[in-house]
């Protein structure tokens, strides 16, 4: 995968989900989910899981963000919480026959789904867990690779700084996007925000992006004015000639960052007697041609 992109399949408990909103004024917002899960990598599956009767009002907004609506019967008609059931079989015909997905997140908080996730860790996949503070589970949240609140998404790690004034719509638009992209991979801990890196994340978050229609031929070229508008700061990788964003925001107030030093090592002995030398940008992409053999001085010839 291009960057180490995670290929994402989200289950969605929301019948949980509704319990968790009981009694509170504000409804469940499915875009918000989206929007932080976006960041992690491509979703590539969406399934929730209710007895869509009892939660009409929610069908169309899930229909727009392409979830597809599993129905589920009442309880009392089967006896059993079918839902429960039905996912996690869902979860792990994925876990089987669909190798590329390496990232499943469970948008429950219920703890019967935490055999669910030892299994899916047990296969070697990342697990995400989502729910809301009051209706989860610490089984289920200390189970997981990640949790995530639903009462955190929303909240900005950091402000970004204020765009120039002058800037005309079409231009704030992408800068807007560029820096809410900046802050979701530094909000994944990324430090080298490599140029490719970057634009894979704002399609990620806005499909339909293209730099042409902002009038950049070259993705290079809006990173670029984007550096001129003060917005961040760019340096070119010595090995690949991409740009790398090093510092944007609230970040170019502090101090910058003294530069690295190559790191250096040595390779054991060949057998030939010759040593290797390799040298490696710290974080850059690795060369796939092997290194070069350092030539090592001849011994004089012994006298007979």
């Amino acid at each position: 995968m291009p960057n180490g992109e995670r290929s994402l399949a989200i289950f969605i408990d929301f019948e949980n989900l509704a319990l968790g909103f009981h009694g509170r004024r504000d409804r469940f917002e499915i875009h918000r989910v989206l929007e932080r899960l976006v960041e992690k990598g491509k979703i590539v599956a969406k399934k929730a899981y209710a007895d869509w009767s009892r939660f009409k009002e929610y069908t169309g907004p899930l229909h727009e963000a392409a979830i597809e609506l599993i129905e589920i019967p009442k309880r009392t008609l089967t006896g059993k919480n079918s839902a429960d059931i039905r996912l996690c079989v869902d979860a792990m015909d994925l876990a089987f026959s669909k190798e590329h997905i390496d990232t499943f997140v469970i948008v429950s908080g219920d703890s019967d789904f935490s055999p669910l996730v030892s299994k899916l860790k047990e296969n070697g996949k990342h697990v995400i867990g989502l729910g809301m503070v009051d209706s989860t589970s610490e089984l289920l949240r200390d189970n997981c690779d990640e949790f995530i609140y639903y009462e955190d998404l929303g909240k900005a790690a950091a402000t970004p700084a204020p765009l120039p004034a002058h800037l005309s719509e079409n231009k704030r638009k992408v800068f807007e996007l560029l820096v809410e992209s900046l802050l979701a991979l530094r909000r994944e801990n990324k430090e080298n925000l490599w140029s490719s890196m970057i634009k894979d994340t704002m399609k990620r978050k806005k499909p339909s992006f293209n730099e042409a229609y902002h009038g950049y031929r070259t993705f290079s070229e809006l990173l670029r004015d984007a550096q001129q508008e003060g917005l961040l700061e760019l340096e070119t990788d010595p090995r690949s000639g991409t740009y790398v964003v090093t510092r944007f925001g609230a970040e170019l107030g502090s101090p910058a960052p003294p530069p690295r030093e190559p790191i250096r090592r040595r390779r054991p002995r060949s057998r030939g007697g010759r040593r290797m030398l390799v040298v490696n940008p710290p974080d850059a992409p690795r060369s796939s041609q092997p290194p070069e053999d350092v030539p090592r001085s001849e011994p004089p010839p012994s006298e007979d």
